[in-house]
């Protein structure tokens, strides 16, 4: 069956004569058509170009590493064709005047768009509960949220509805909801994927990395949407290695850190620390060499983050007004009103939230207080990682201190939904790369996530270490009874 093949082996048949792009696109637009009314992973499909270009490629038969492979994108990443909505009332009738760079990199390497994927408003959330346009489901239990904010994504790739696609992680959105859904989420070093395209929501955090089923799939589309881009400031400016190469290589020697601040978190679920110790046990049997060690500055990630995020975020979408962008009000009183009732609007609770945050901490009197010491903290923990990182190649741990949990059981606690990216936040505030992959499965049936971290531009040691442990173990195998 299509729902059983990753995006290489999808490729490796079209490019074989065995499956053509046409069949593999037509096959995921029907599951889409069936399964997205109850799941809503999709915000939109573009079926008619997706068919289109999915023919022209048959008719060509050119090369590219995701050649004919239908994928999905974010609903935050901009294209030409299409809205590109954030899931925000402030952006729904948005027609973005160019397309991400990523995105472009996507198509030119082959790839067919089928659609983009829903998320938490703007990229805030760790549930999709804050779409505007109603939650994404979990396809394993679909009483249970995917995780978010790259819900939507992760929901889609579980389900088969696609053979992969783009996210983004500003403090776990790809790992987590990977995590949640047993798929693998990859978040590169800041600045190896190009922002250019990507709607910000806090520009130093932010980064663009793939959601798939396999650890190779990951690598695979890594190679493709990596790389230097002139529109992006903070782009990494050197070469990218070949990130296929050493998948295959035994870990024997390898490295990993344990640090004790991800094993001993209260409200962590005795199953998740079970599977992830177990995981690890598998890796010393393979000749790891276990490290233990200590990330002190862990505990203040969470607060260090949720300064940082928010004031970022009220600087990014401070342009959306009702006069240079976004949502505007029908009939405003005056100046003001337009501004206010625009924003009010077309901007969720959550959103609003964390605007609010952002606003008080870069105000006059608490800058200094707040947003000043959050960055101090900021250098504490990059720090952290990197004396870690003299001791040992990777860390491992949780990827999430829990499985997928219930729609509405966490909606009226900010602080416990916060706590949900306890384990994911630091890599993004250190600006390093983590990657999250299934390694167990909990009683009650969902997936169990490992999250791996490395030193900066240390993506071929990471797939590597998470390949190894793919290839031993059944739970790239695993699909939600949904797929068929």
């Amino acid at each position: 069956m299509l729902s059983d093949l990753s995006a290489r082996e999808v490729r490796d048949q079209i490019a074989a004569g065995k499956l053509s792009s046409r069949e593999a696109t037509q096959y995921t637009l029907e599951a889409i058509g069936r399964l997205n009314p109850e799941l809503h992973a999709f915000n939109s499909v573009f079926a008619e170009r997706a068919l289109k270009r999915a023919e022209a490629f048959d008719g060509k038969k050119t090369g590219g590493l995701l050649a004919g492979v239908p994928i999905s994108i974010k609903d935050n990443m901009c294209t030409e064709y299409g809205t590109t909505t954030c899931s925000s009332k402030m952006l729904e009738h948005f027609h973005a005047p160019y397309t991400a760079t990523a995105v472009k990199k996507l198509e030119a390497a082959g790839a067919v768009i089928l659609g983009k994927t829903n998320l938490d408003e703007f990229a805030m959330g760790s549930s999709t509960e804050n779409s505007a346009f109603g939650p994404s489901k979990n396809p394993w239990n679909v009483k249970c949220v995917p995780g978010g904010s790259s819900g939507g994504a992760a929901a889609a790739c579980a389900a088969r509805l696609g053979f992969g696609g783009l996210g983004s992680d500003t403090g776990g959105s790809i790992r987590q909801p990977a995590s949640l859904c047993g798929i693998v989420g990859l978040k590169p070093t800041y600045g190896l994927v190009s922002r250019y395209g990507l709607v910000a929501f806090a520009s130093s955090l932010d980064q663009i990395g793939p959601m798939t089923l396999t650890v190779e799939d990951a690598a695979i589309f890594l190679q493709v949407i990596a790389g230097h881009d002139e529109k992006d400031s903070t782009s990494w400016p050197e070469a990218i290695p070949n990130y296929l190469e050493d998948l295959d290589r035994p870990i024997k020697g390898l490295r990993i850190g344990l640090p004790k601040e991800f094993f001993d978190v209260e409200g962590m679920e005795p199953e998740v620390k079970g599977a992830v110790e177990k995981a690890i046990g598998w890796y010393k049997e393979q000749g790891a060499t276990l490290v233990d060690i200590s990330l002190p500055y862990t505990q203040y990630g969470i607060a260090a983050y949720y300064i940082i995020a928010p004031a970022e975020a009220s600087s990014n979408l401070a342009r959306y007004d009702g006069v240079h962008y976004g949502h505007r009000t029908a009939r405003p009183e005056d100046l003001i009103d337009l501004y206010a009732a625009s924003r009010g609007e077309g901007f969720g609770a959550e959103v609003k939230r964390r605007i609010m945050l952002g606003t008080y901490a870069l105000s006059a009197g608490y800058a200094d207080k707040f947003y000043l010491q959050a960055q101090k903290v900021r250098a504490l923990i990059k720090k952290d990682f990197d004396q870690a990182f003299e001791k040992c190649d990777v860390i491992a741990g949780p990827t999430s201190p829990t499985v997928a949990f219930e729609f509405g059981s966490k909606g009226d606690n900010p602080l416990a939904m916060y706590l949900c990216d306890v384990f994911t936040v630091t890599c993004n505030i250190a600006g390093i790369p983590g990657l999250s992959l299934p390694c167990g499965v909990s009683s009650s049936g969902l997936p169990i996530g490992m999250q791996l971290l490395g030193p900066v531009f240390s993506e071929k040691t990471l797939l590597r270490t998470a390949r190894q442990y793919e290839l031993a173990h059944e739970w790239v195998k695993r699909k939600p009874g949904v797929c068929g």
